[in-house]
């Protein structure tokens, strides 16, 4: 009668192995690590090459390591303990920046998890810790909102110029003043003509006249109230993806970056060591540059300028293409690339840039597709049209250097919005080209307002304190179910446990971030799972006191129990699917946990409790009693 088929008892042991294996992982801590990555966008990290260059600066400082791994933010080298840790970044800072003060490389500490390799085989990986668990870094920063509107006033002042020159429109000057672009004109016949030009192509602008002298006829164009929302809802949304990509720089696993009111984004960083680091890589500045090659890139009159033999020209300047580095020659990185001159005069830069993407071009090739806003398209429509058969190159400056990431040739005309850029790049070099043409720069300055340090240490007290408490709360529930319940009771409590142990590996399978919230949950879900087991407990009581058979009470028990579980639970997931969605930061987190912890309580209630009572109970032809404790029936004392 109660009993389960073998294929649903293996079934069941299968899932909690699995359990046990994912949750494994979490038991062995994090140890000390430093990480190497890219400082420049042009340079990409070579995991063989670099990984040896690192053991060779080891093992000359007598620094002994627990593993070299890479991956694609970069290499992370492990170390036994903090002291090894800080030796080892000092002599792998001074093998790979030998200047310091223009780094190429990015030597910062870090945590990595301590998990052993056959447990990483098989993507075992512990949780992700939040701030308050592990340590690290938080900051706020504050982006300058009114910096962003001056910039895309200053870029629409110049497309003002560009388009009454292609409509014929006579001006006697066109400037920024405060939040206005001032238009002026000597006549009312040609401000009248600029008016309806302006109108017609830029919606942005509310325009309005005022007169000077009798010659003096201005054009006042101020950008209207939704035009000065979109600029602030843009420059968030660039910064958040730009800081994204700069983090992980960083190695950091599950950052926080998200924005806080108006003008301001929050970022986390949990397990980060270095601030120093975290401010550096925050604090860049970047922007993207067309530029005219003066020449073809390397020609001899860049190679004699390379080597110190002769000056750059009057408007022009070297720059070097790295589009064929040599790895064993990455201390010295500017000797590796094909030099090139360029001409001053920037043609056009990154705010006109609204989408890069690797593909291919028509011979199969890899590529990268540009598309550009309307006043980009009709400056590069200008700018190709002039230039065909000369080098272009597309400049990326941060820090006050510039580096080329490619220098392609004008082939004919090009419009539409639609910019190819090909020639001999691999796949992957096509990849990194796109995303460092869409996120490069910063779309506005920003400023740290607030810096704040979790110590490791910290964080371990709070899994501690965390820890402790689930305990606690845990060994409380095991005393009274065994006490109450007896022998049910003591089943009750291995499903509580395999509940506990299924969420923590649902947890570390989903990389979930456990922050205190997350542990608070927890410790509700422990609390709320084992109701589901006293209903099922005092339901075969009643059955028991109405007459029943010990195996019929247990086989009725479960089956009246389960509805009455199946409300409650829905019930109780819908508020947590609420906070879900509703919620946001903490309160997320302790809804993911919360809503799992109903999933895992329901399968470990019914299911694992069930097939434990059916091995102890169900092969039993003969059962007098049941081990449920006292049983107390109406009318008897």
């Amino acid at each position: 009668m109660n009993r389960y088929p073998i294929w649903k008892n293996i079934l069941i042991a299968a899932v909690l192995l699995w359990g046990l294996l994912y949750t494994l992982p979490n038991f062995f801590g994090e140890a000390p690590a430093v990480q190497i990555s890219s400082a420049r966008p042009t340079l990409e990290i070579d995991p063989v090459a670099d990984s040896g260059r690192i053991e060779d600066a080891l093992k000359a400082a007598d620094i002994e390591h627990r593993g070299i791994f890479s991956d694609t933010t970069g290499i992370r080298v492990r170390f036994a303990d903090t002291e090894i840790q800080m030796r080892a970044k000092e002599a792998i800072e001074a093998k790979f920046n030998p200047n310091r003060q223009d780094p190429s490389y990015t030597v910062a500490l870090n945590l990595l998890p301590n998990s052993p390799q056959w447990l990483t085989a098989i993507n075992a990986l512990p949780m992700y810790l939040g701030l308050d668990l592990r340590g690290g870094v938080h900051f706020l920063l504050e982006v300058d909102m009114p910096g962003a509107i001056s910039r895309r006033l200053e870029a629409i002042a110049g497309d003002l110029r560009g388009q009454l020159r292609d409509k014929n429109v006579r001006h006697a000057g066109v400037a920024r003043e405060d939040e206005n672009i001032v238009l002026r004109f000597r006549d009312a016949a040609q401000r009248d003509a600029a008016r309806a030009a302006i109108q017609s192509f830029n919606t942005d602008l509310q325009l309005t006249e005022r007169d000077g002298s009798s010659n003096d006829f201005r054009l006042i164009a101020t950008l209207n109230l939704q035009a000065q929302q979109n600029i602030r809802e843009f420059a968030i949304r660039q910064n958040i993806n730009t800081l994204n990509n700069r983090i992980n720089e960083l190695g950091v696993a599950e950052p926080v970056i998200q924005q806080q009111g108006a003008d301001r984004i929050v970022v986390q960083l949990p397990g980060v060591q270095d601030v120093a680091i975290a401010k550096e890589i925050l604090g860049r500045t970047a922007t993207l540059e067309l530029r005219m090659v003066d020449g073809t890139p390397g020609d001899s009159q860049a190679f004699e300028i390379a080597a110190g033999r002769a000056q750059a020209p009057y408007g022009t300047e070297l720059y070097i293409e790295r589009r064929q580095r040599d790895r064993g020659q990455a201390e010295d990185a500017d000797s590796t690339g094909i030099p090139l001159l360029l001409r001053k005069q920037v043609e056009l830069t990154g705010e006109n840039l609204t989408d890069a993407q690797a593909g291919f071009d028509e011979n199969s090739q890899p590529a990268v597709h540009l598309t550009l806003d309307s006043p980009g398209t009709r400056k590069f429509r200008e700018l190709t049209r002039q230039n065909v058969g000369r080098h272009m190159a597309i400049v990326l400056v941060e820090k006050g250097k510039g580096e080329v990431v490619t220098a392609p040739v004008i082939r004919t005309e090009i419009g539409g919005g639609r910019v190819q850029i090909s020639g001999s790049m691999t796949t992957a070099e096509a990849n990194k080209t796109a995303l460092l043409l869409r996120a490069g720069a910063l779309a506005a300055p920003m400023e740290i307002i607030e810096e704040r340090t979790v110590g490791p240490s910290l964080g371990a007290e709070n899994i501690e304190k965390g820890f402790n408490s689930t305990l606690w709360g845990f060994l409380v529930i095991v005393v009274f179910m065994s006490v109450y319940y007896v022998l049910f009771g003591m089943i009750s409590s291995i499903a509580l446990t395999a509940n506990l142990l299924l969420l923590v590996a649902l947890l570390s399978l989903l990389q979930a971030t456990l922050t205190l919230p997350g542990i608070a949950a927890m410790a509700l879900t422990l609390g709320m799972a084992i109701d589901s087991n006293v209903l099922i407990n005092e339901r075969i009581r009643e059955e028991l006191r109405n007459g029943c058979t010990p195996q019929a009470a247990i086989t009725a028990g479960y089956d009246r129990a389960w509805n009455t579980i199946l409300d409650s639970n829905i019930t109780t997931l819908i508020a947590g699917v609420a906070l879900l969605i509703f919620g946001s930061g903490p309160v997320r987190g302790f809804a993911v946990v919360h809503c799992l912890g109903i999933l895992t309580s329901m399968f470990s209630a019914i299911l694992v409790s069930r097939m434990i009572v059916n091995l102890v109970y169900g092969r039993r032809r003969k059962l007098d009693t049941l081990s449920i404790g006292q049983i107390w029936k109406p009318g008897i004392h």
